[in-house]
């Protein structure tokens, strides 16, 4: 009896059955990218029928406009025996949205082992793609101000300061004046607005490849690649008098005053001995400020009216 069961169905079947049955997307195009081959979960994917599918080229139906050219490549190479199938693609689905696809692929050769059609099987990977994508942006992002953390300031910066292919950089470290006296006066909440509003003062001044980033407390960082002495003056002049308005809180408006130290990285340089740098230059600053200071000096913390 086991046997009889074993033997009701033919390999053929089985394997058409596993085919219809699997979540996996599996289409098998011949070496002009015409689709001979499509089952049911890329029928659900796409949103059409076999019928719609099969004789239709690859690239007419499944392949993004931007990705036409590789896919081309793709089955050109395969047919070739040479397989340089990417591990993920952008595939249409149902409506024409994109999603995310991670590919395998196998060629299908005669008994003489000559290529005659490519199978491709995907899954799709949108969602894990972007968990992933929001664990990594949780994860380099200051959750107050929404800026960079101190990770991203140390990629950014081994990534500039690499000796082979870094172009250097220029880095600016600021620290509010007396923001201890704002959380004791005025509370946290206060002190968290003031936070938030330089970080995105800083993000005004910051440029399209420049990086905006908090080091923890009051302190911040403006990393600007390839700047020169000259572009990283006029970016920390900038900040000066972008600091010169006050910051609306719930407890009034306060006017405060940042303290800034600059430094400039070259290509080679340790990045935490730029940013030592850059953090004595702050302090240096600071202090001088402090012994020039007058008695009721304009932009230090107030009071609101």
């Amino acid at each position: 009896m086991s046997a009889q069961r074993e033997s009701a169905h033919s390999a053929a079947e089985l394997a058409h059955a596993l085919v219809e049955a699997t979540e996996s997307l599996i289409c098998v195009v011949d070496g002009d990218g015409r689709i001979l081959l499509a089952n049911a979960a890329l029928e659900r994917f796409t949103g059409r029928a076999a019928a719609d599918l099969v004789d239709r080229c690859l690239w007419d139906v499944l392949v993004i406009p931007e990705e036409v050219d590789l896919a081309r490549a793709a089955v050109a190479d395969a047919m070739a025996g040479v397989r340089r199938i990417p591990k993920e693609v952008d595939w249409l689905a149902a409506g024409g949205a994109r999603r995310r696809v991670a590919l395998h692929n196998s060629v299908l050769a005669d008994e003489t082992g000559r290529p005659y059609a490519t199978a491709f099987v995907g899954s799709d990977v949108t969602e894990q793609r972007e968990r992933e994508a929001l664990s990594d942006l949780r994860a380099s992002t200051d959750p107050l101000t929404g800026v960079g953390n101190r990770r991203v300031v140390f990629e950014v910066l081994q990534e500039h300061l690499g000796a082979a292919r870094g172009g250097g950089c220029g880095l600016l470290f600021c620290d509010v004046d007396q923001f201890k006296q704002v959380n004791d006066q005025h509370g946290h909440a206060a002190g968290d607005q003031v936070l938030i509003e330089l970080a995105r003062r800083l993000g005004d001044l910051a440029g399209p490849d420049d990086v905006v980033a908090r080091l923890g407390g009051d302190e911040f960082v403006l990393l600007s690649p390839g700047a020169d002495q000259a572009s990283l003056a006029a970016l920390a002049g900038r900040l000066g008098e972008g600091m010169r308005a006050p910051v609306q809180t719930s407890a009034g408006a306060l006017d405060l005053r940042v303290s800034v130290g600059s430094a400039l990285g070259r290509p080679g340089e340790d990045a935490d001995e730029l940013m030592a740098r850059a953090d004595r230059a702050m302090y240096g600053s600071k202090t001088l400020r402090r012994r020039n200071r007058p008695r009721h000096p304009q932009g230090a913390v107030r009071m609101p009216r």
